[in-house]
């Protein structure tokens, strides 16, 4: 059955989602909603089918009895039978209820789809908290386990729900009701052009979307929980969840996933299940067991632990788990003896090692077969023995050098090479060498997501800087991606690799000491050095003529995937270095683009790592053009917003493309300097940062082509506004020329 309407065509009729079940109402067309013809008389009836990028995508509904009204009937409302909005499925519109009708009992709320491609129920849902707080919770479909709640109502919004973080805020408002027959919330947008969509996905994370014409896209504006590892037994059974890793979900060792097919669906609900059943037997007062325990360090304990007082050893915890056959594991710290019954639910994986302690982190002791344990202790050498047999052939002939040179100081007893000697050739230092160079690793000079940095000083009275990388693996992945990028090159405006040190699990890499730090420290603090604008003009070519020497004049074609001032540091002299080349991407000369899980930090990322697509050196133009907008500006774009004209909340890369094409770009300056700038540079300046923050990277220049820019060797036309920062502002603006 095809229905017609002024706007749009759209096709309604009934199928069956999976074969031997009931047939469901169904709609589909090509555009993102449906507007009905008579908006006051027919204003209940709603069905709205929204697209995947670049797809149609079909909206199931709750099946509809059969009912042929006369035509009359359908311009009287008490006659309506049945209404979508009653019946949301996983998602929330403008004008929707989510609540419950205290007469008929109906309860609204949103349940997410069971998998990625199934709209039969999941294990999820979204609705108003049924024990009468003003407020709503996500939970288990099947339990009342709440894993984040919306606040209570303080009259005006919910304390901790995400649509007051949305773009536009002030057009976006909520409106909470409780009377005698209701009790709901709705939420409302005062643009009738808007479309914005509350999703409560397969993966349990309630997610708010904004659609945008121009771009023909569905827009991210939130998620909750922010951690997926936050959302209740996501992963299931005896797993582990990380945040830090696709997919996130695990098996512990000795399980295995209990349905392969739900699992590439990302439905993980169902977790992992036991390879061999546990020995265990009790016989009336008697528990004998052959079961043994595996560790898992650094992880978060479920919250169903039990706490057991008269343990006041690991033996004693460890005894007491093995004498119940019901204990799956045990946990025993400072403070004290913990153990869990039958399944283990939402053990997650902490960043925790190296010099860093988390105090969240604890090791769980978890019960397999005695066959498992010594089965897991065989994989794990072989896994040790893979990763380092593809480690050395990743690294290649570099890597062979470097074991060489390892193996020569041994022999020679000789703790070190000479500092700064020729080639470009990198010392391999001993630990304890590194212990006396850094005084026992006491002058910290800061850290990151990675480890931490210490001060030193070689014998020859050369300053270096030692970073300790934390964490097996992340820190095993940065030492490769350094050691095989930074190590292999030299440059002015790349920091210089000294040296390394493998000793045992510890990974350290030693740079060339920076005197004046990182350029954030310069230009977001108030009792920093100010940095005259000759100084900034400078520092910017620097780091593009950097960028360039990688992306275009190494052996290898590298990436940096992670441009920000945090990572451009500062020698005596003010020279920028760019530096952390630990998410750096390294391809050959053959291949421009690669396929890689998203990297970077939040404010610098181009539009390419939201949409998951092949990434270029293009990435590093993008965040390039942020970090210049900064060096202008001397504040962050993601500050609070600026004014512009009485048009308050503009992204400042926003406001800075307006004000370009006004001419008054003297007032993007830092107002730190004081007017004291060539106003000629600024303004190239700012064409070059708008270029290179644009949407697509075909209409990014390269950074070679920025160096000339920049240089004064090619001139450059104004810049088009880009569109996706356009339509996140609600500019009405559409160039910059």
């Amino acid at each position: 059955m095809v229905q017609h309407s002024p706007q749009i065509c759209f096709r309604l009729g009934c199928e069956q989602r999976e074969a031997n079940q009931k047939h469901h109402l169904a709609a589909t067309h090509n555009l993102h909603r449906w507007q009905p013809r008579h908006p006051k008389p027919l204003h209940q009836v709603h069905i709205l089918v929204h697209p995947s990028k670049r797809e149609k995508k079909r909206h199931h509904c709750h099946a509809l009895e059969q009912w042929k009204p006369h035509p009359k009937e359908l311009l009287n409302s008490s006659h309506i039978l049945w209404q979508s909005f009653d019946d949301p499925t996983d998602t929330l519109l403008p004008g929707a209820k989510l609540g419950f009708d205290r007469l008929t009992g109906l309860d609204r709320r949103l349940v997410s789809w069971k998998n990625r491609v199934s709209p039969a129920s999941g294990a999820y849902c979204n609705g108003l908290d049924p024990s009468g707080a003003d407020q709503f919770l996500l939970t288990r479909l099947d339990s009342s386990m709440s894993y984040w709640s919306s606040g209570v109502w303080n009259g005006n919004s919910f304390v901790s729900y995400p649509g007051n973080n949305t773009p536009n805020q002030a057009s976006y408002n909520l409106t909470f009701v409780d009377n005698e027959r209701e009790k709901y919330v709705v939420e409302s947008l005062a643009d009738e052009n808007a479309v914005f969509r509350h999703v409560i996905d397969a993966s349990g994370q309630a997610k708010g979307y904004v659609w945008y014409e121009g771009l023909q896209d569905w827009i991210l504006a939130y998620n909750q929980p922010k951690a997926q590892c936050d959302v209740y037994a996501v992963c299931g059974p005896f797993t582990i969840c990380n945040d830090d890793d696709l997919p996130n979900c695990i098996c512990m060792d000795g399980f295995t996933i209990t349905s392969p097919l739900d699992w590439e669906l990302e439905d993980r609900t169902a977790g992992c299940l036991r390879k061999t059943p546990l020995h265990c037997i009790t016989n009336k007062n008697t528990t004998y067991s052959t079961d043994q325990f595996a560790s898992l360090p650094c992880v978060r304990l479920p919250k169903n632990a039990s706490k057991v007082e008269i343990a006041t050893s690991a033996e004693e915890c460890a005894q007491i788990c093995l004498n119940n056959c019901s204990c799956t594991a045990y946990s025993f710290g400072d403070e004290g003896c913990y153990i869990l019954h039958h399944e283990l639910i939402n053990i997650a994986q902490l960043q925790c090692g190296g010099t860093t302690k988390n105090s969240d982190g604890e090791t769980l002791y978890f019960r397999l077969s005695a066959q498992d344990v010594q089965s897991s202790k065989n994989n794990r050498r072989q896994t040790v023995g893979v990763v380092v047999g593809t480690g050395l052939s990743a690294l290649g002939l570099f890597g062979l050098g470097l074991l060489l040179m390892i193996w020569r100081n041994k022999r020679k007893r000789s703790p070190r090479k000479t500092y700064g000697s020729d080639g470009g050739r990198i010392i391999a230092f001993e630990y304890t060498d590194l212990q006396r160079a850094t005084k026992y690793f006491t002058d910290k000079l800061g850290g990151g997501s990675f480890g931490s940095v210490f001060k030193g000083f070689l014998s020859d009275s050369h300053a270096i800087a030692v970073k300790m990388l934390e964490g097996a693996y992340q820190g095993e992945k940065q030492f490769r991606a350094e050691v095989s990028s930074v190590g292999a090159i030299q440059h002015i405006n790349l920091v210089k690799l000294v040296g390394f040190c493998c000793h045992g699990p510890k990974r350290l890499l030693v740079y060339e000491h920076m005197p004046n730090r990182s350029l954030d420290i310069h230009l977001f603090k108030d009792d920093s050095t100010i940095l005259n604008w000759t100084t900034r003009y400078q520092i910017a070519l620097g780091v593009a003529r950097g960028l360039a020497y990688m992306h275009e004049s190494c052996r290898d074609y590298i990436i940096h995937c992670d441009v920000k001032p945090e990572n451009i540091l500062l020698d005596a002299l003010f020279v920028p270095k760019i530096a952390d080349f630990g998410m750096a991407k390294i391809l050959g000369r053959d291949f421009s683009r690669a396929l890689t899980t998203a990297r970077g930090t939040i404010g610098y990322l181009a539009p390419e790592w939201i949409y998951g697509v092949a990434i270029t050196a293009k990435v590093d133009v993008y965040s390039y053009g942020m970090v210049l907008l900064e060096i202008i500006s001397g504040r962050r774009n993601s500050d609070a917003s600026c004014s512009s004209g009485g048009d308050l909340g503009v992204f400042f890369p926003v406001h800075a493309a307006r004000k370009l094409l006004e001419g008054d770009i003297k007032s993007l300056v830092d107002h730190k300097l004081q007017g004291d700038v060539n106003l000629a540079e600024v303004e190239l300046a700012c064409k070059v940062a708008c270029w290179c923050i644009q949407d697509e990277e075909f209409d990014r220049p390269t950074m070679g082509e920025v160096v000339q820019i920049l240089e004064g060797q090619v001139e450059t036309r104004m810049p088009p506004m880009p569109r996706l920062l356009q339509a996140v502002a609600g500019s009405s603006c559409s160039t910059c020329s």
